[in-house]
């Protein structure tokens, strides 16, 4: 059975549609693991063994779709009627949604088999929850990221091989840098976020948390019915992006940024050093502006409601955004559409950008997820961004560097990942 929950998700639905294992006992092994694992890790907020196995049992009676019994974790932020979905919040506690997130129900109509939920930080901001790093020793826990703290450390775990996660700062990108996963932000409205607990609409992008680049391409293709395939690579140009905020990254994040432009560079990649545009100057501020704003606004009448409903630290959250005058948030929209055009024509001149993913390797201690600071503006841009691990930093942690391209290059952003985590391999 470890054979089979080890292989590539590609490889594993091909092997399912063959009837060559049932997906009653790929999901059966993936919950032995979660039994096993998930009491140290705590990446799971619910979990219901007996559905997930019925579910399995009837697609072992249906015709194969295009992720025929592959089983995925699904961020706790994201509805699904036959489960609780709690947000990350005391205030749902026992919530039960009245239909499934569109994305849930496109995945289960496609095959999909839904083990649990995993855990979010209070509504995706940074109230943590009980999730370790399943990579740090157990005498020195540290923070897997946040807000998608269970599906990256679930991942990490080998208790999914894929789980949604959702992003709105960094909360794809920095968990699979600390827990060392592959983490897709797709470009902004890849797939539809219908169902998913709003934060900031203009900048909440649903993505996911991998083992591999090709199954994180694979999962998202077949939902978005978009071919996004790894494909074969030209001489690609590559930009050696080391700011804004260069004075935050640390040894380790540098030398992940340098290990991934080196490794790109001898399959063929031309290396340019670059300085994002003048219009970027400012992009973080505005993105806190911006998610500070809308927050405010999808969460009034909660907060109108039932105050104490919501953490200290979520209130604090939600009073700063109330601050931002209708000016400030207009002003921080024009720069970040200015950037966006400014960035266009940088694209002209490379044809992907390599960054740092975070600060630094994961913190210790589970109080705070982590900064992210490196992943505020390529959020706002809309761009899409891939994860890529590329070794071992300070106390045996993973480090990784990012992969940024021009808004709807997914396939070649994808492609250069694929190649990139081919020459580390």
């Amino acid at each position: 059975m470890p054979h089979f929950l080890d292989l590539p998700v590609r490889t594993l639905v091909e092997r399912l549609t063959r009837r060559e294992v049932s997906v009653e006992t790929v999901v059966q092994g993936y919950l032995e693991r979660i039994q096993s694992a998930d009491p140290l890790v705590h990446a799971w907020q619910h979990v219901d063994a007996e559905r997930a196995l019925n579910e399995a049992r009837e697609r072992d009676k249906e015709l194969p779709g295009p992720l025929y019994g592959l089983p995925i974790g699904v961020k706790d932020l994201i509805d699904t009627a036959d489960m609780p979905t709690t947000y990350g919040s005391l205030r749902y506690a026992g919530h039960r949604p009245s239909l499934d997130a569109v994305c849930v129900a496109t995945a289960r109509e496609a095959g999909a088999v839904v083990l649990g939920k995993t855990v979010t930080t209070e509504f995706a901001t940074f109230q943590p929850g009980p999730t370790k790093n399943p990579r740090a020793s157990a005498d020195q826990p540290r923070t897997p990221g946040g807000s998608s703290s269970g599906s990256a450390a679930a991942v990490a775990a080998g208790m999914a091989p894929l789980a949604f996660g959702t992003q709105t700062a960094g909360s794809i990108i920095r968990p699979a840098a600390y827990c060392g996963v592959i983490g897709y932000k797709p470009t902004y409205g890849t797939l539809s976020v219908a169902g998913i607990k709003a934060l900031s609409p203009s900048l909440d992008t649903l993505g996911v948390l991998a083992r591999h680049v090709d199954d994180a391409a694979f999962f998202v293709g077949r939902l978005a019915r978009l071919e996004l395939d790894p494909q074969p690579l030209g001489r690609l140009r590559i930009g050696v992006c080391r700011q804004p905020h260069a004075i935050e990254a640390s040894t380790d994040s540098i030398r992940a940024v340098e290990t991934a432009a080196r490794m790109l560079e001898n399959q063929g990649a031309q290396l340019h050093d670059i300085v994002l545009p003048e219009a970027c100057e400012g992009l973080t501020a505005a993105q806190i502006d911006i998610m500070g704003y809308e927050a405010a606004a999808a969460f009034a009448p909660e907060l109108k409601t039932s105050p104490d409903g919501f953490s200290d630290a979520f209130r604090a959250f939600l009073s700063a955004g109330a601050q931002v005058s209708d000016a400030r948030y207009t002003a921080a929209q024009s720069l970040a559409r200015q950037a966006r055009i400014s960035l266009h024509h940088l694209f002209d001149q490379v044809d992907l950008i390599v960054a740092p993913s975070a600060p630094d390797i994961a913190p210790v201690g589970l109080a705070a997820t982590g900064d992210p600071i490196f992943n505020r503006l390529w959020t706002l841009l809309g761009n899409p961004c891939v994860h890529v691990p590329t070794g071992i930093g300070e106390c045996g942690m993973p480090t990784g560097a990012t992969l940024i391209g021009p808004c709807r290059s997914d396939v070649l952003v994808l492609s250069a990942a694929h190649a990139l985590e081919s020459a580390l391999a």
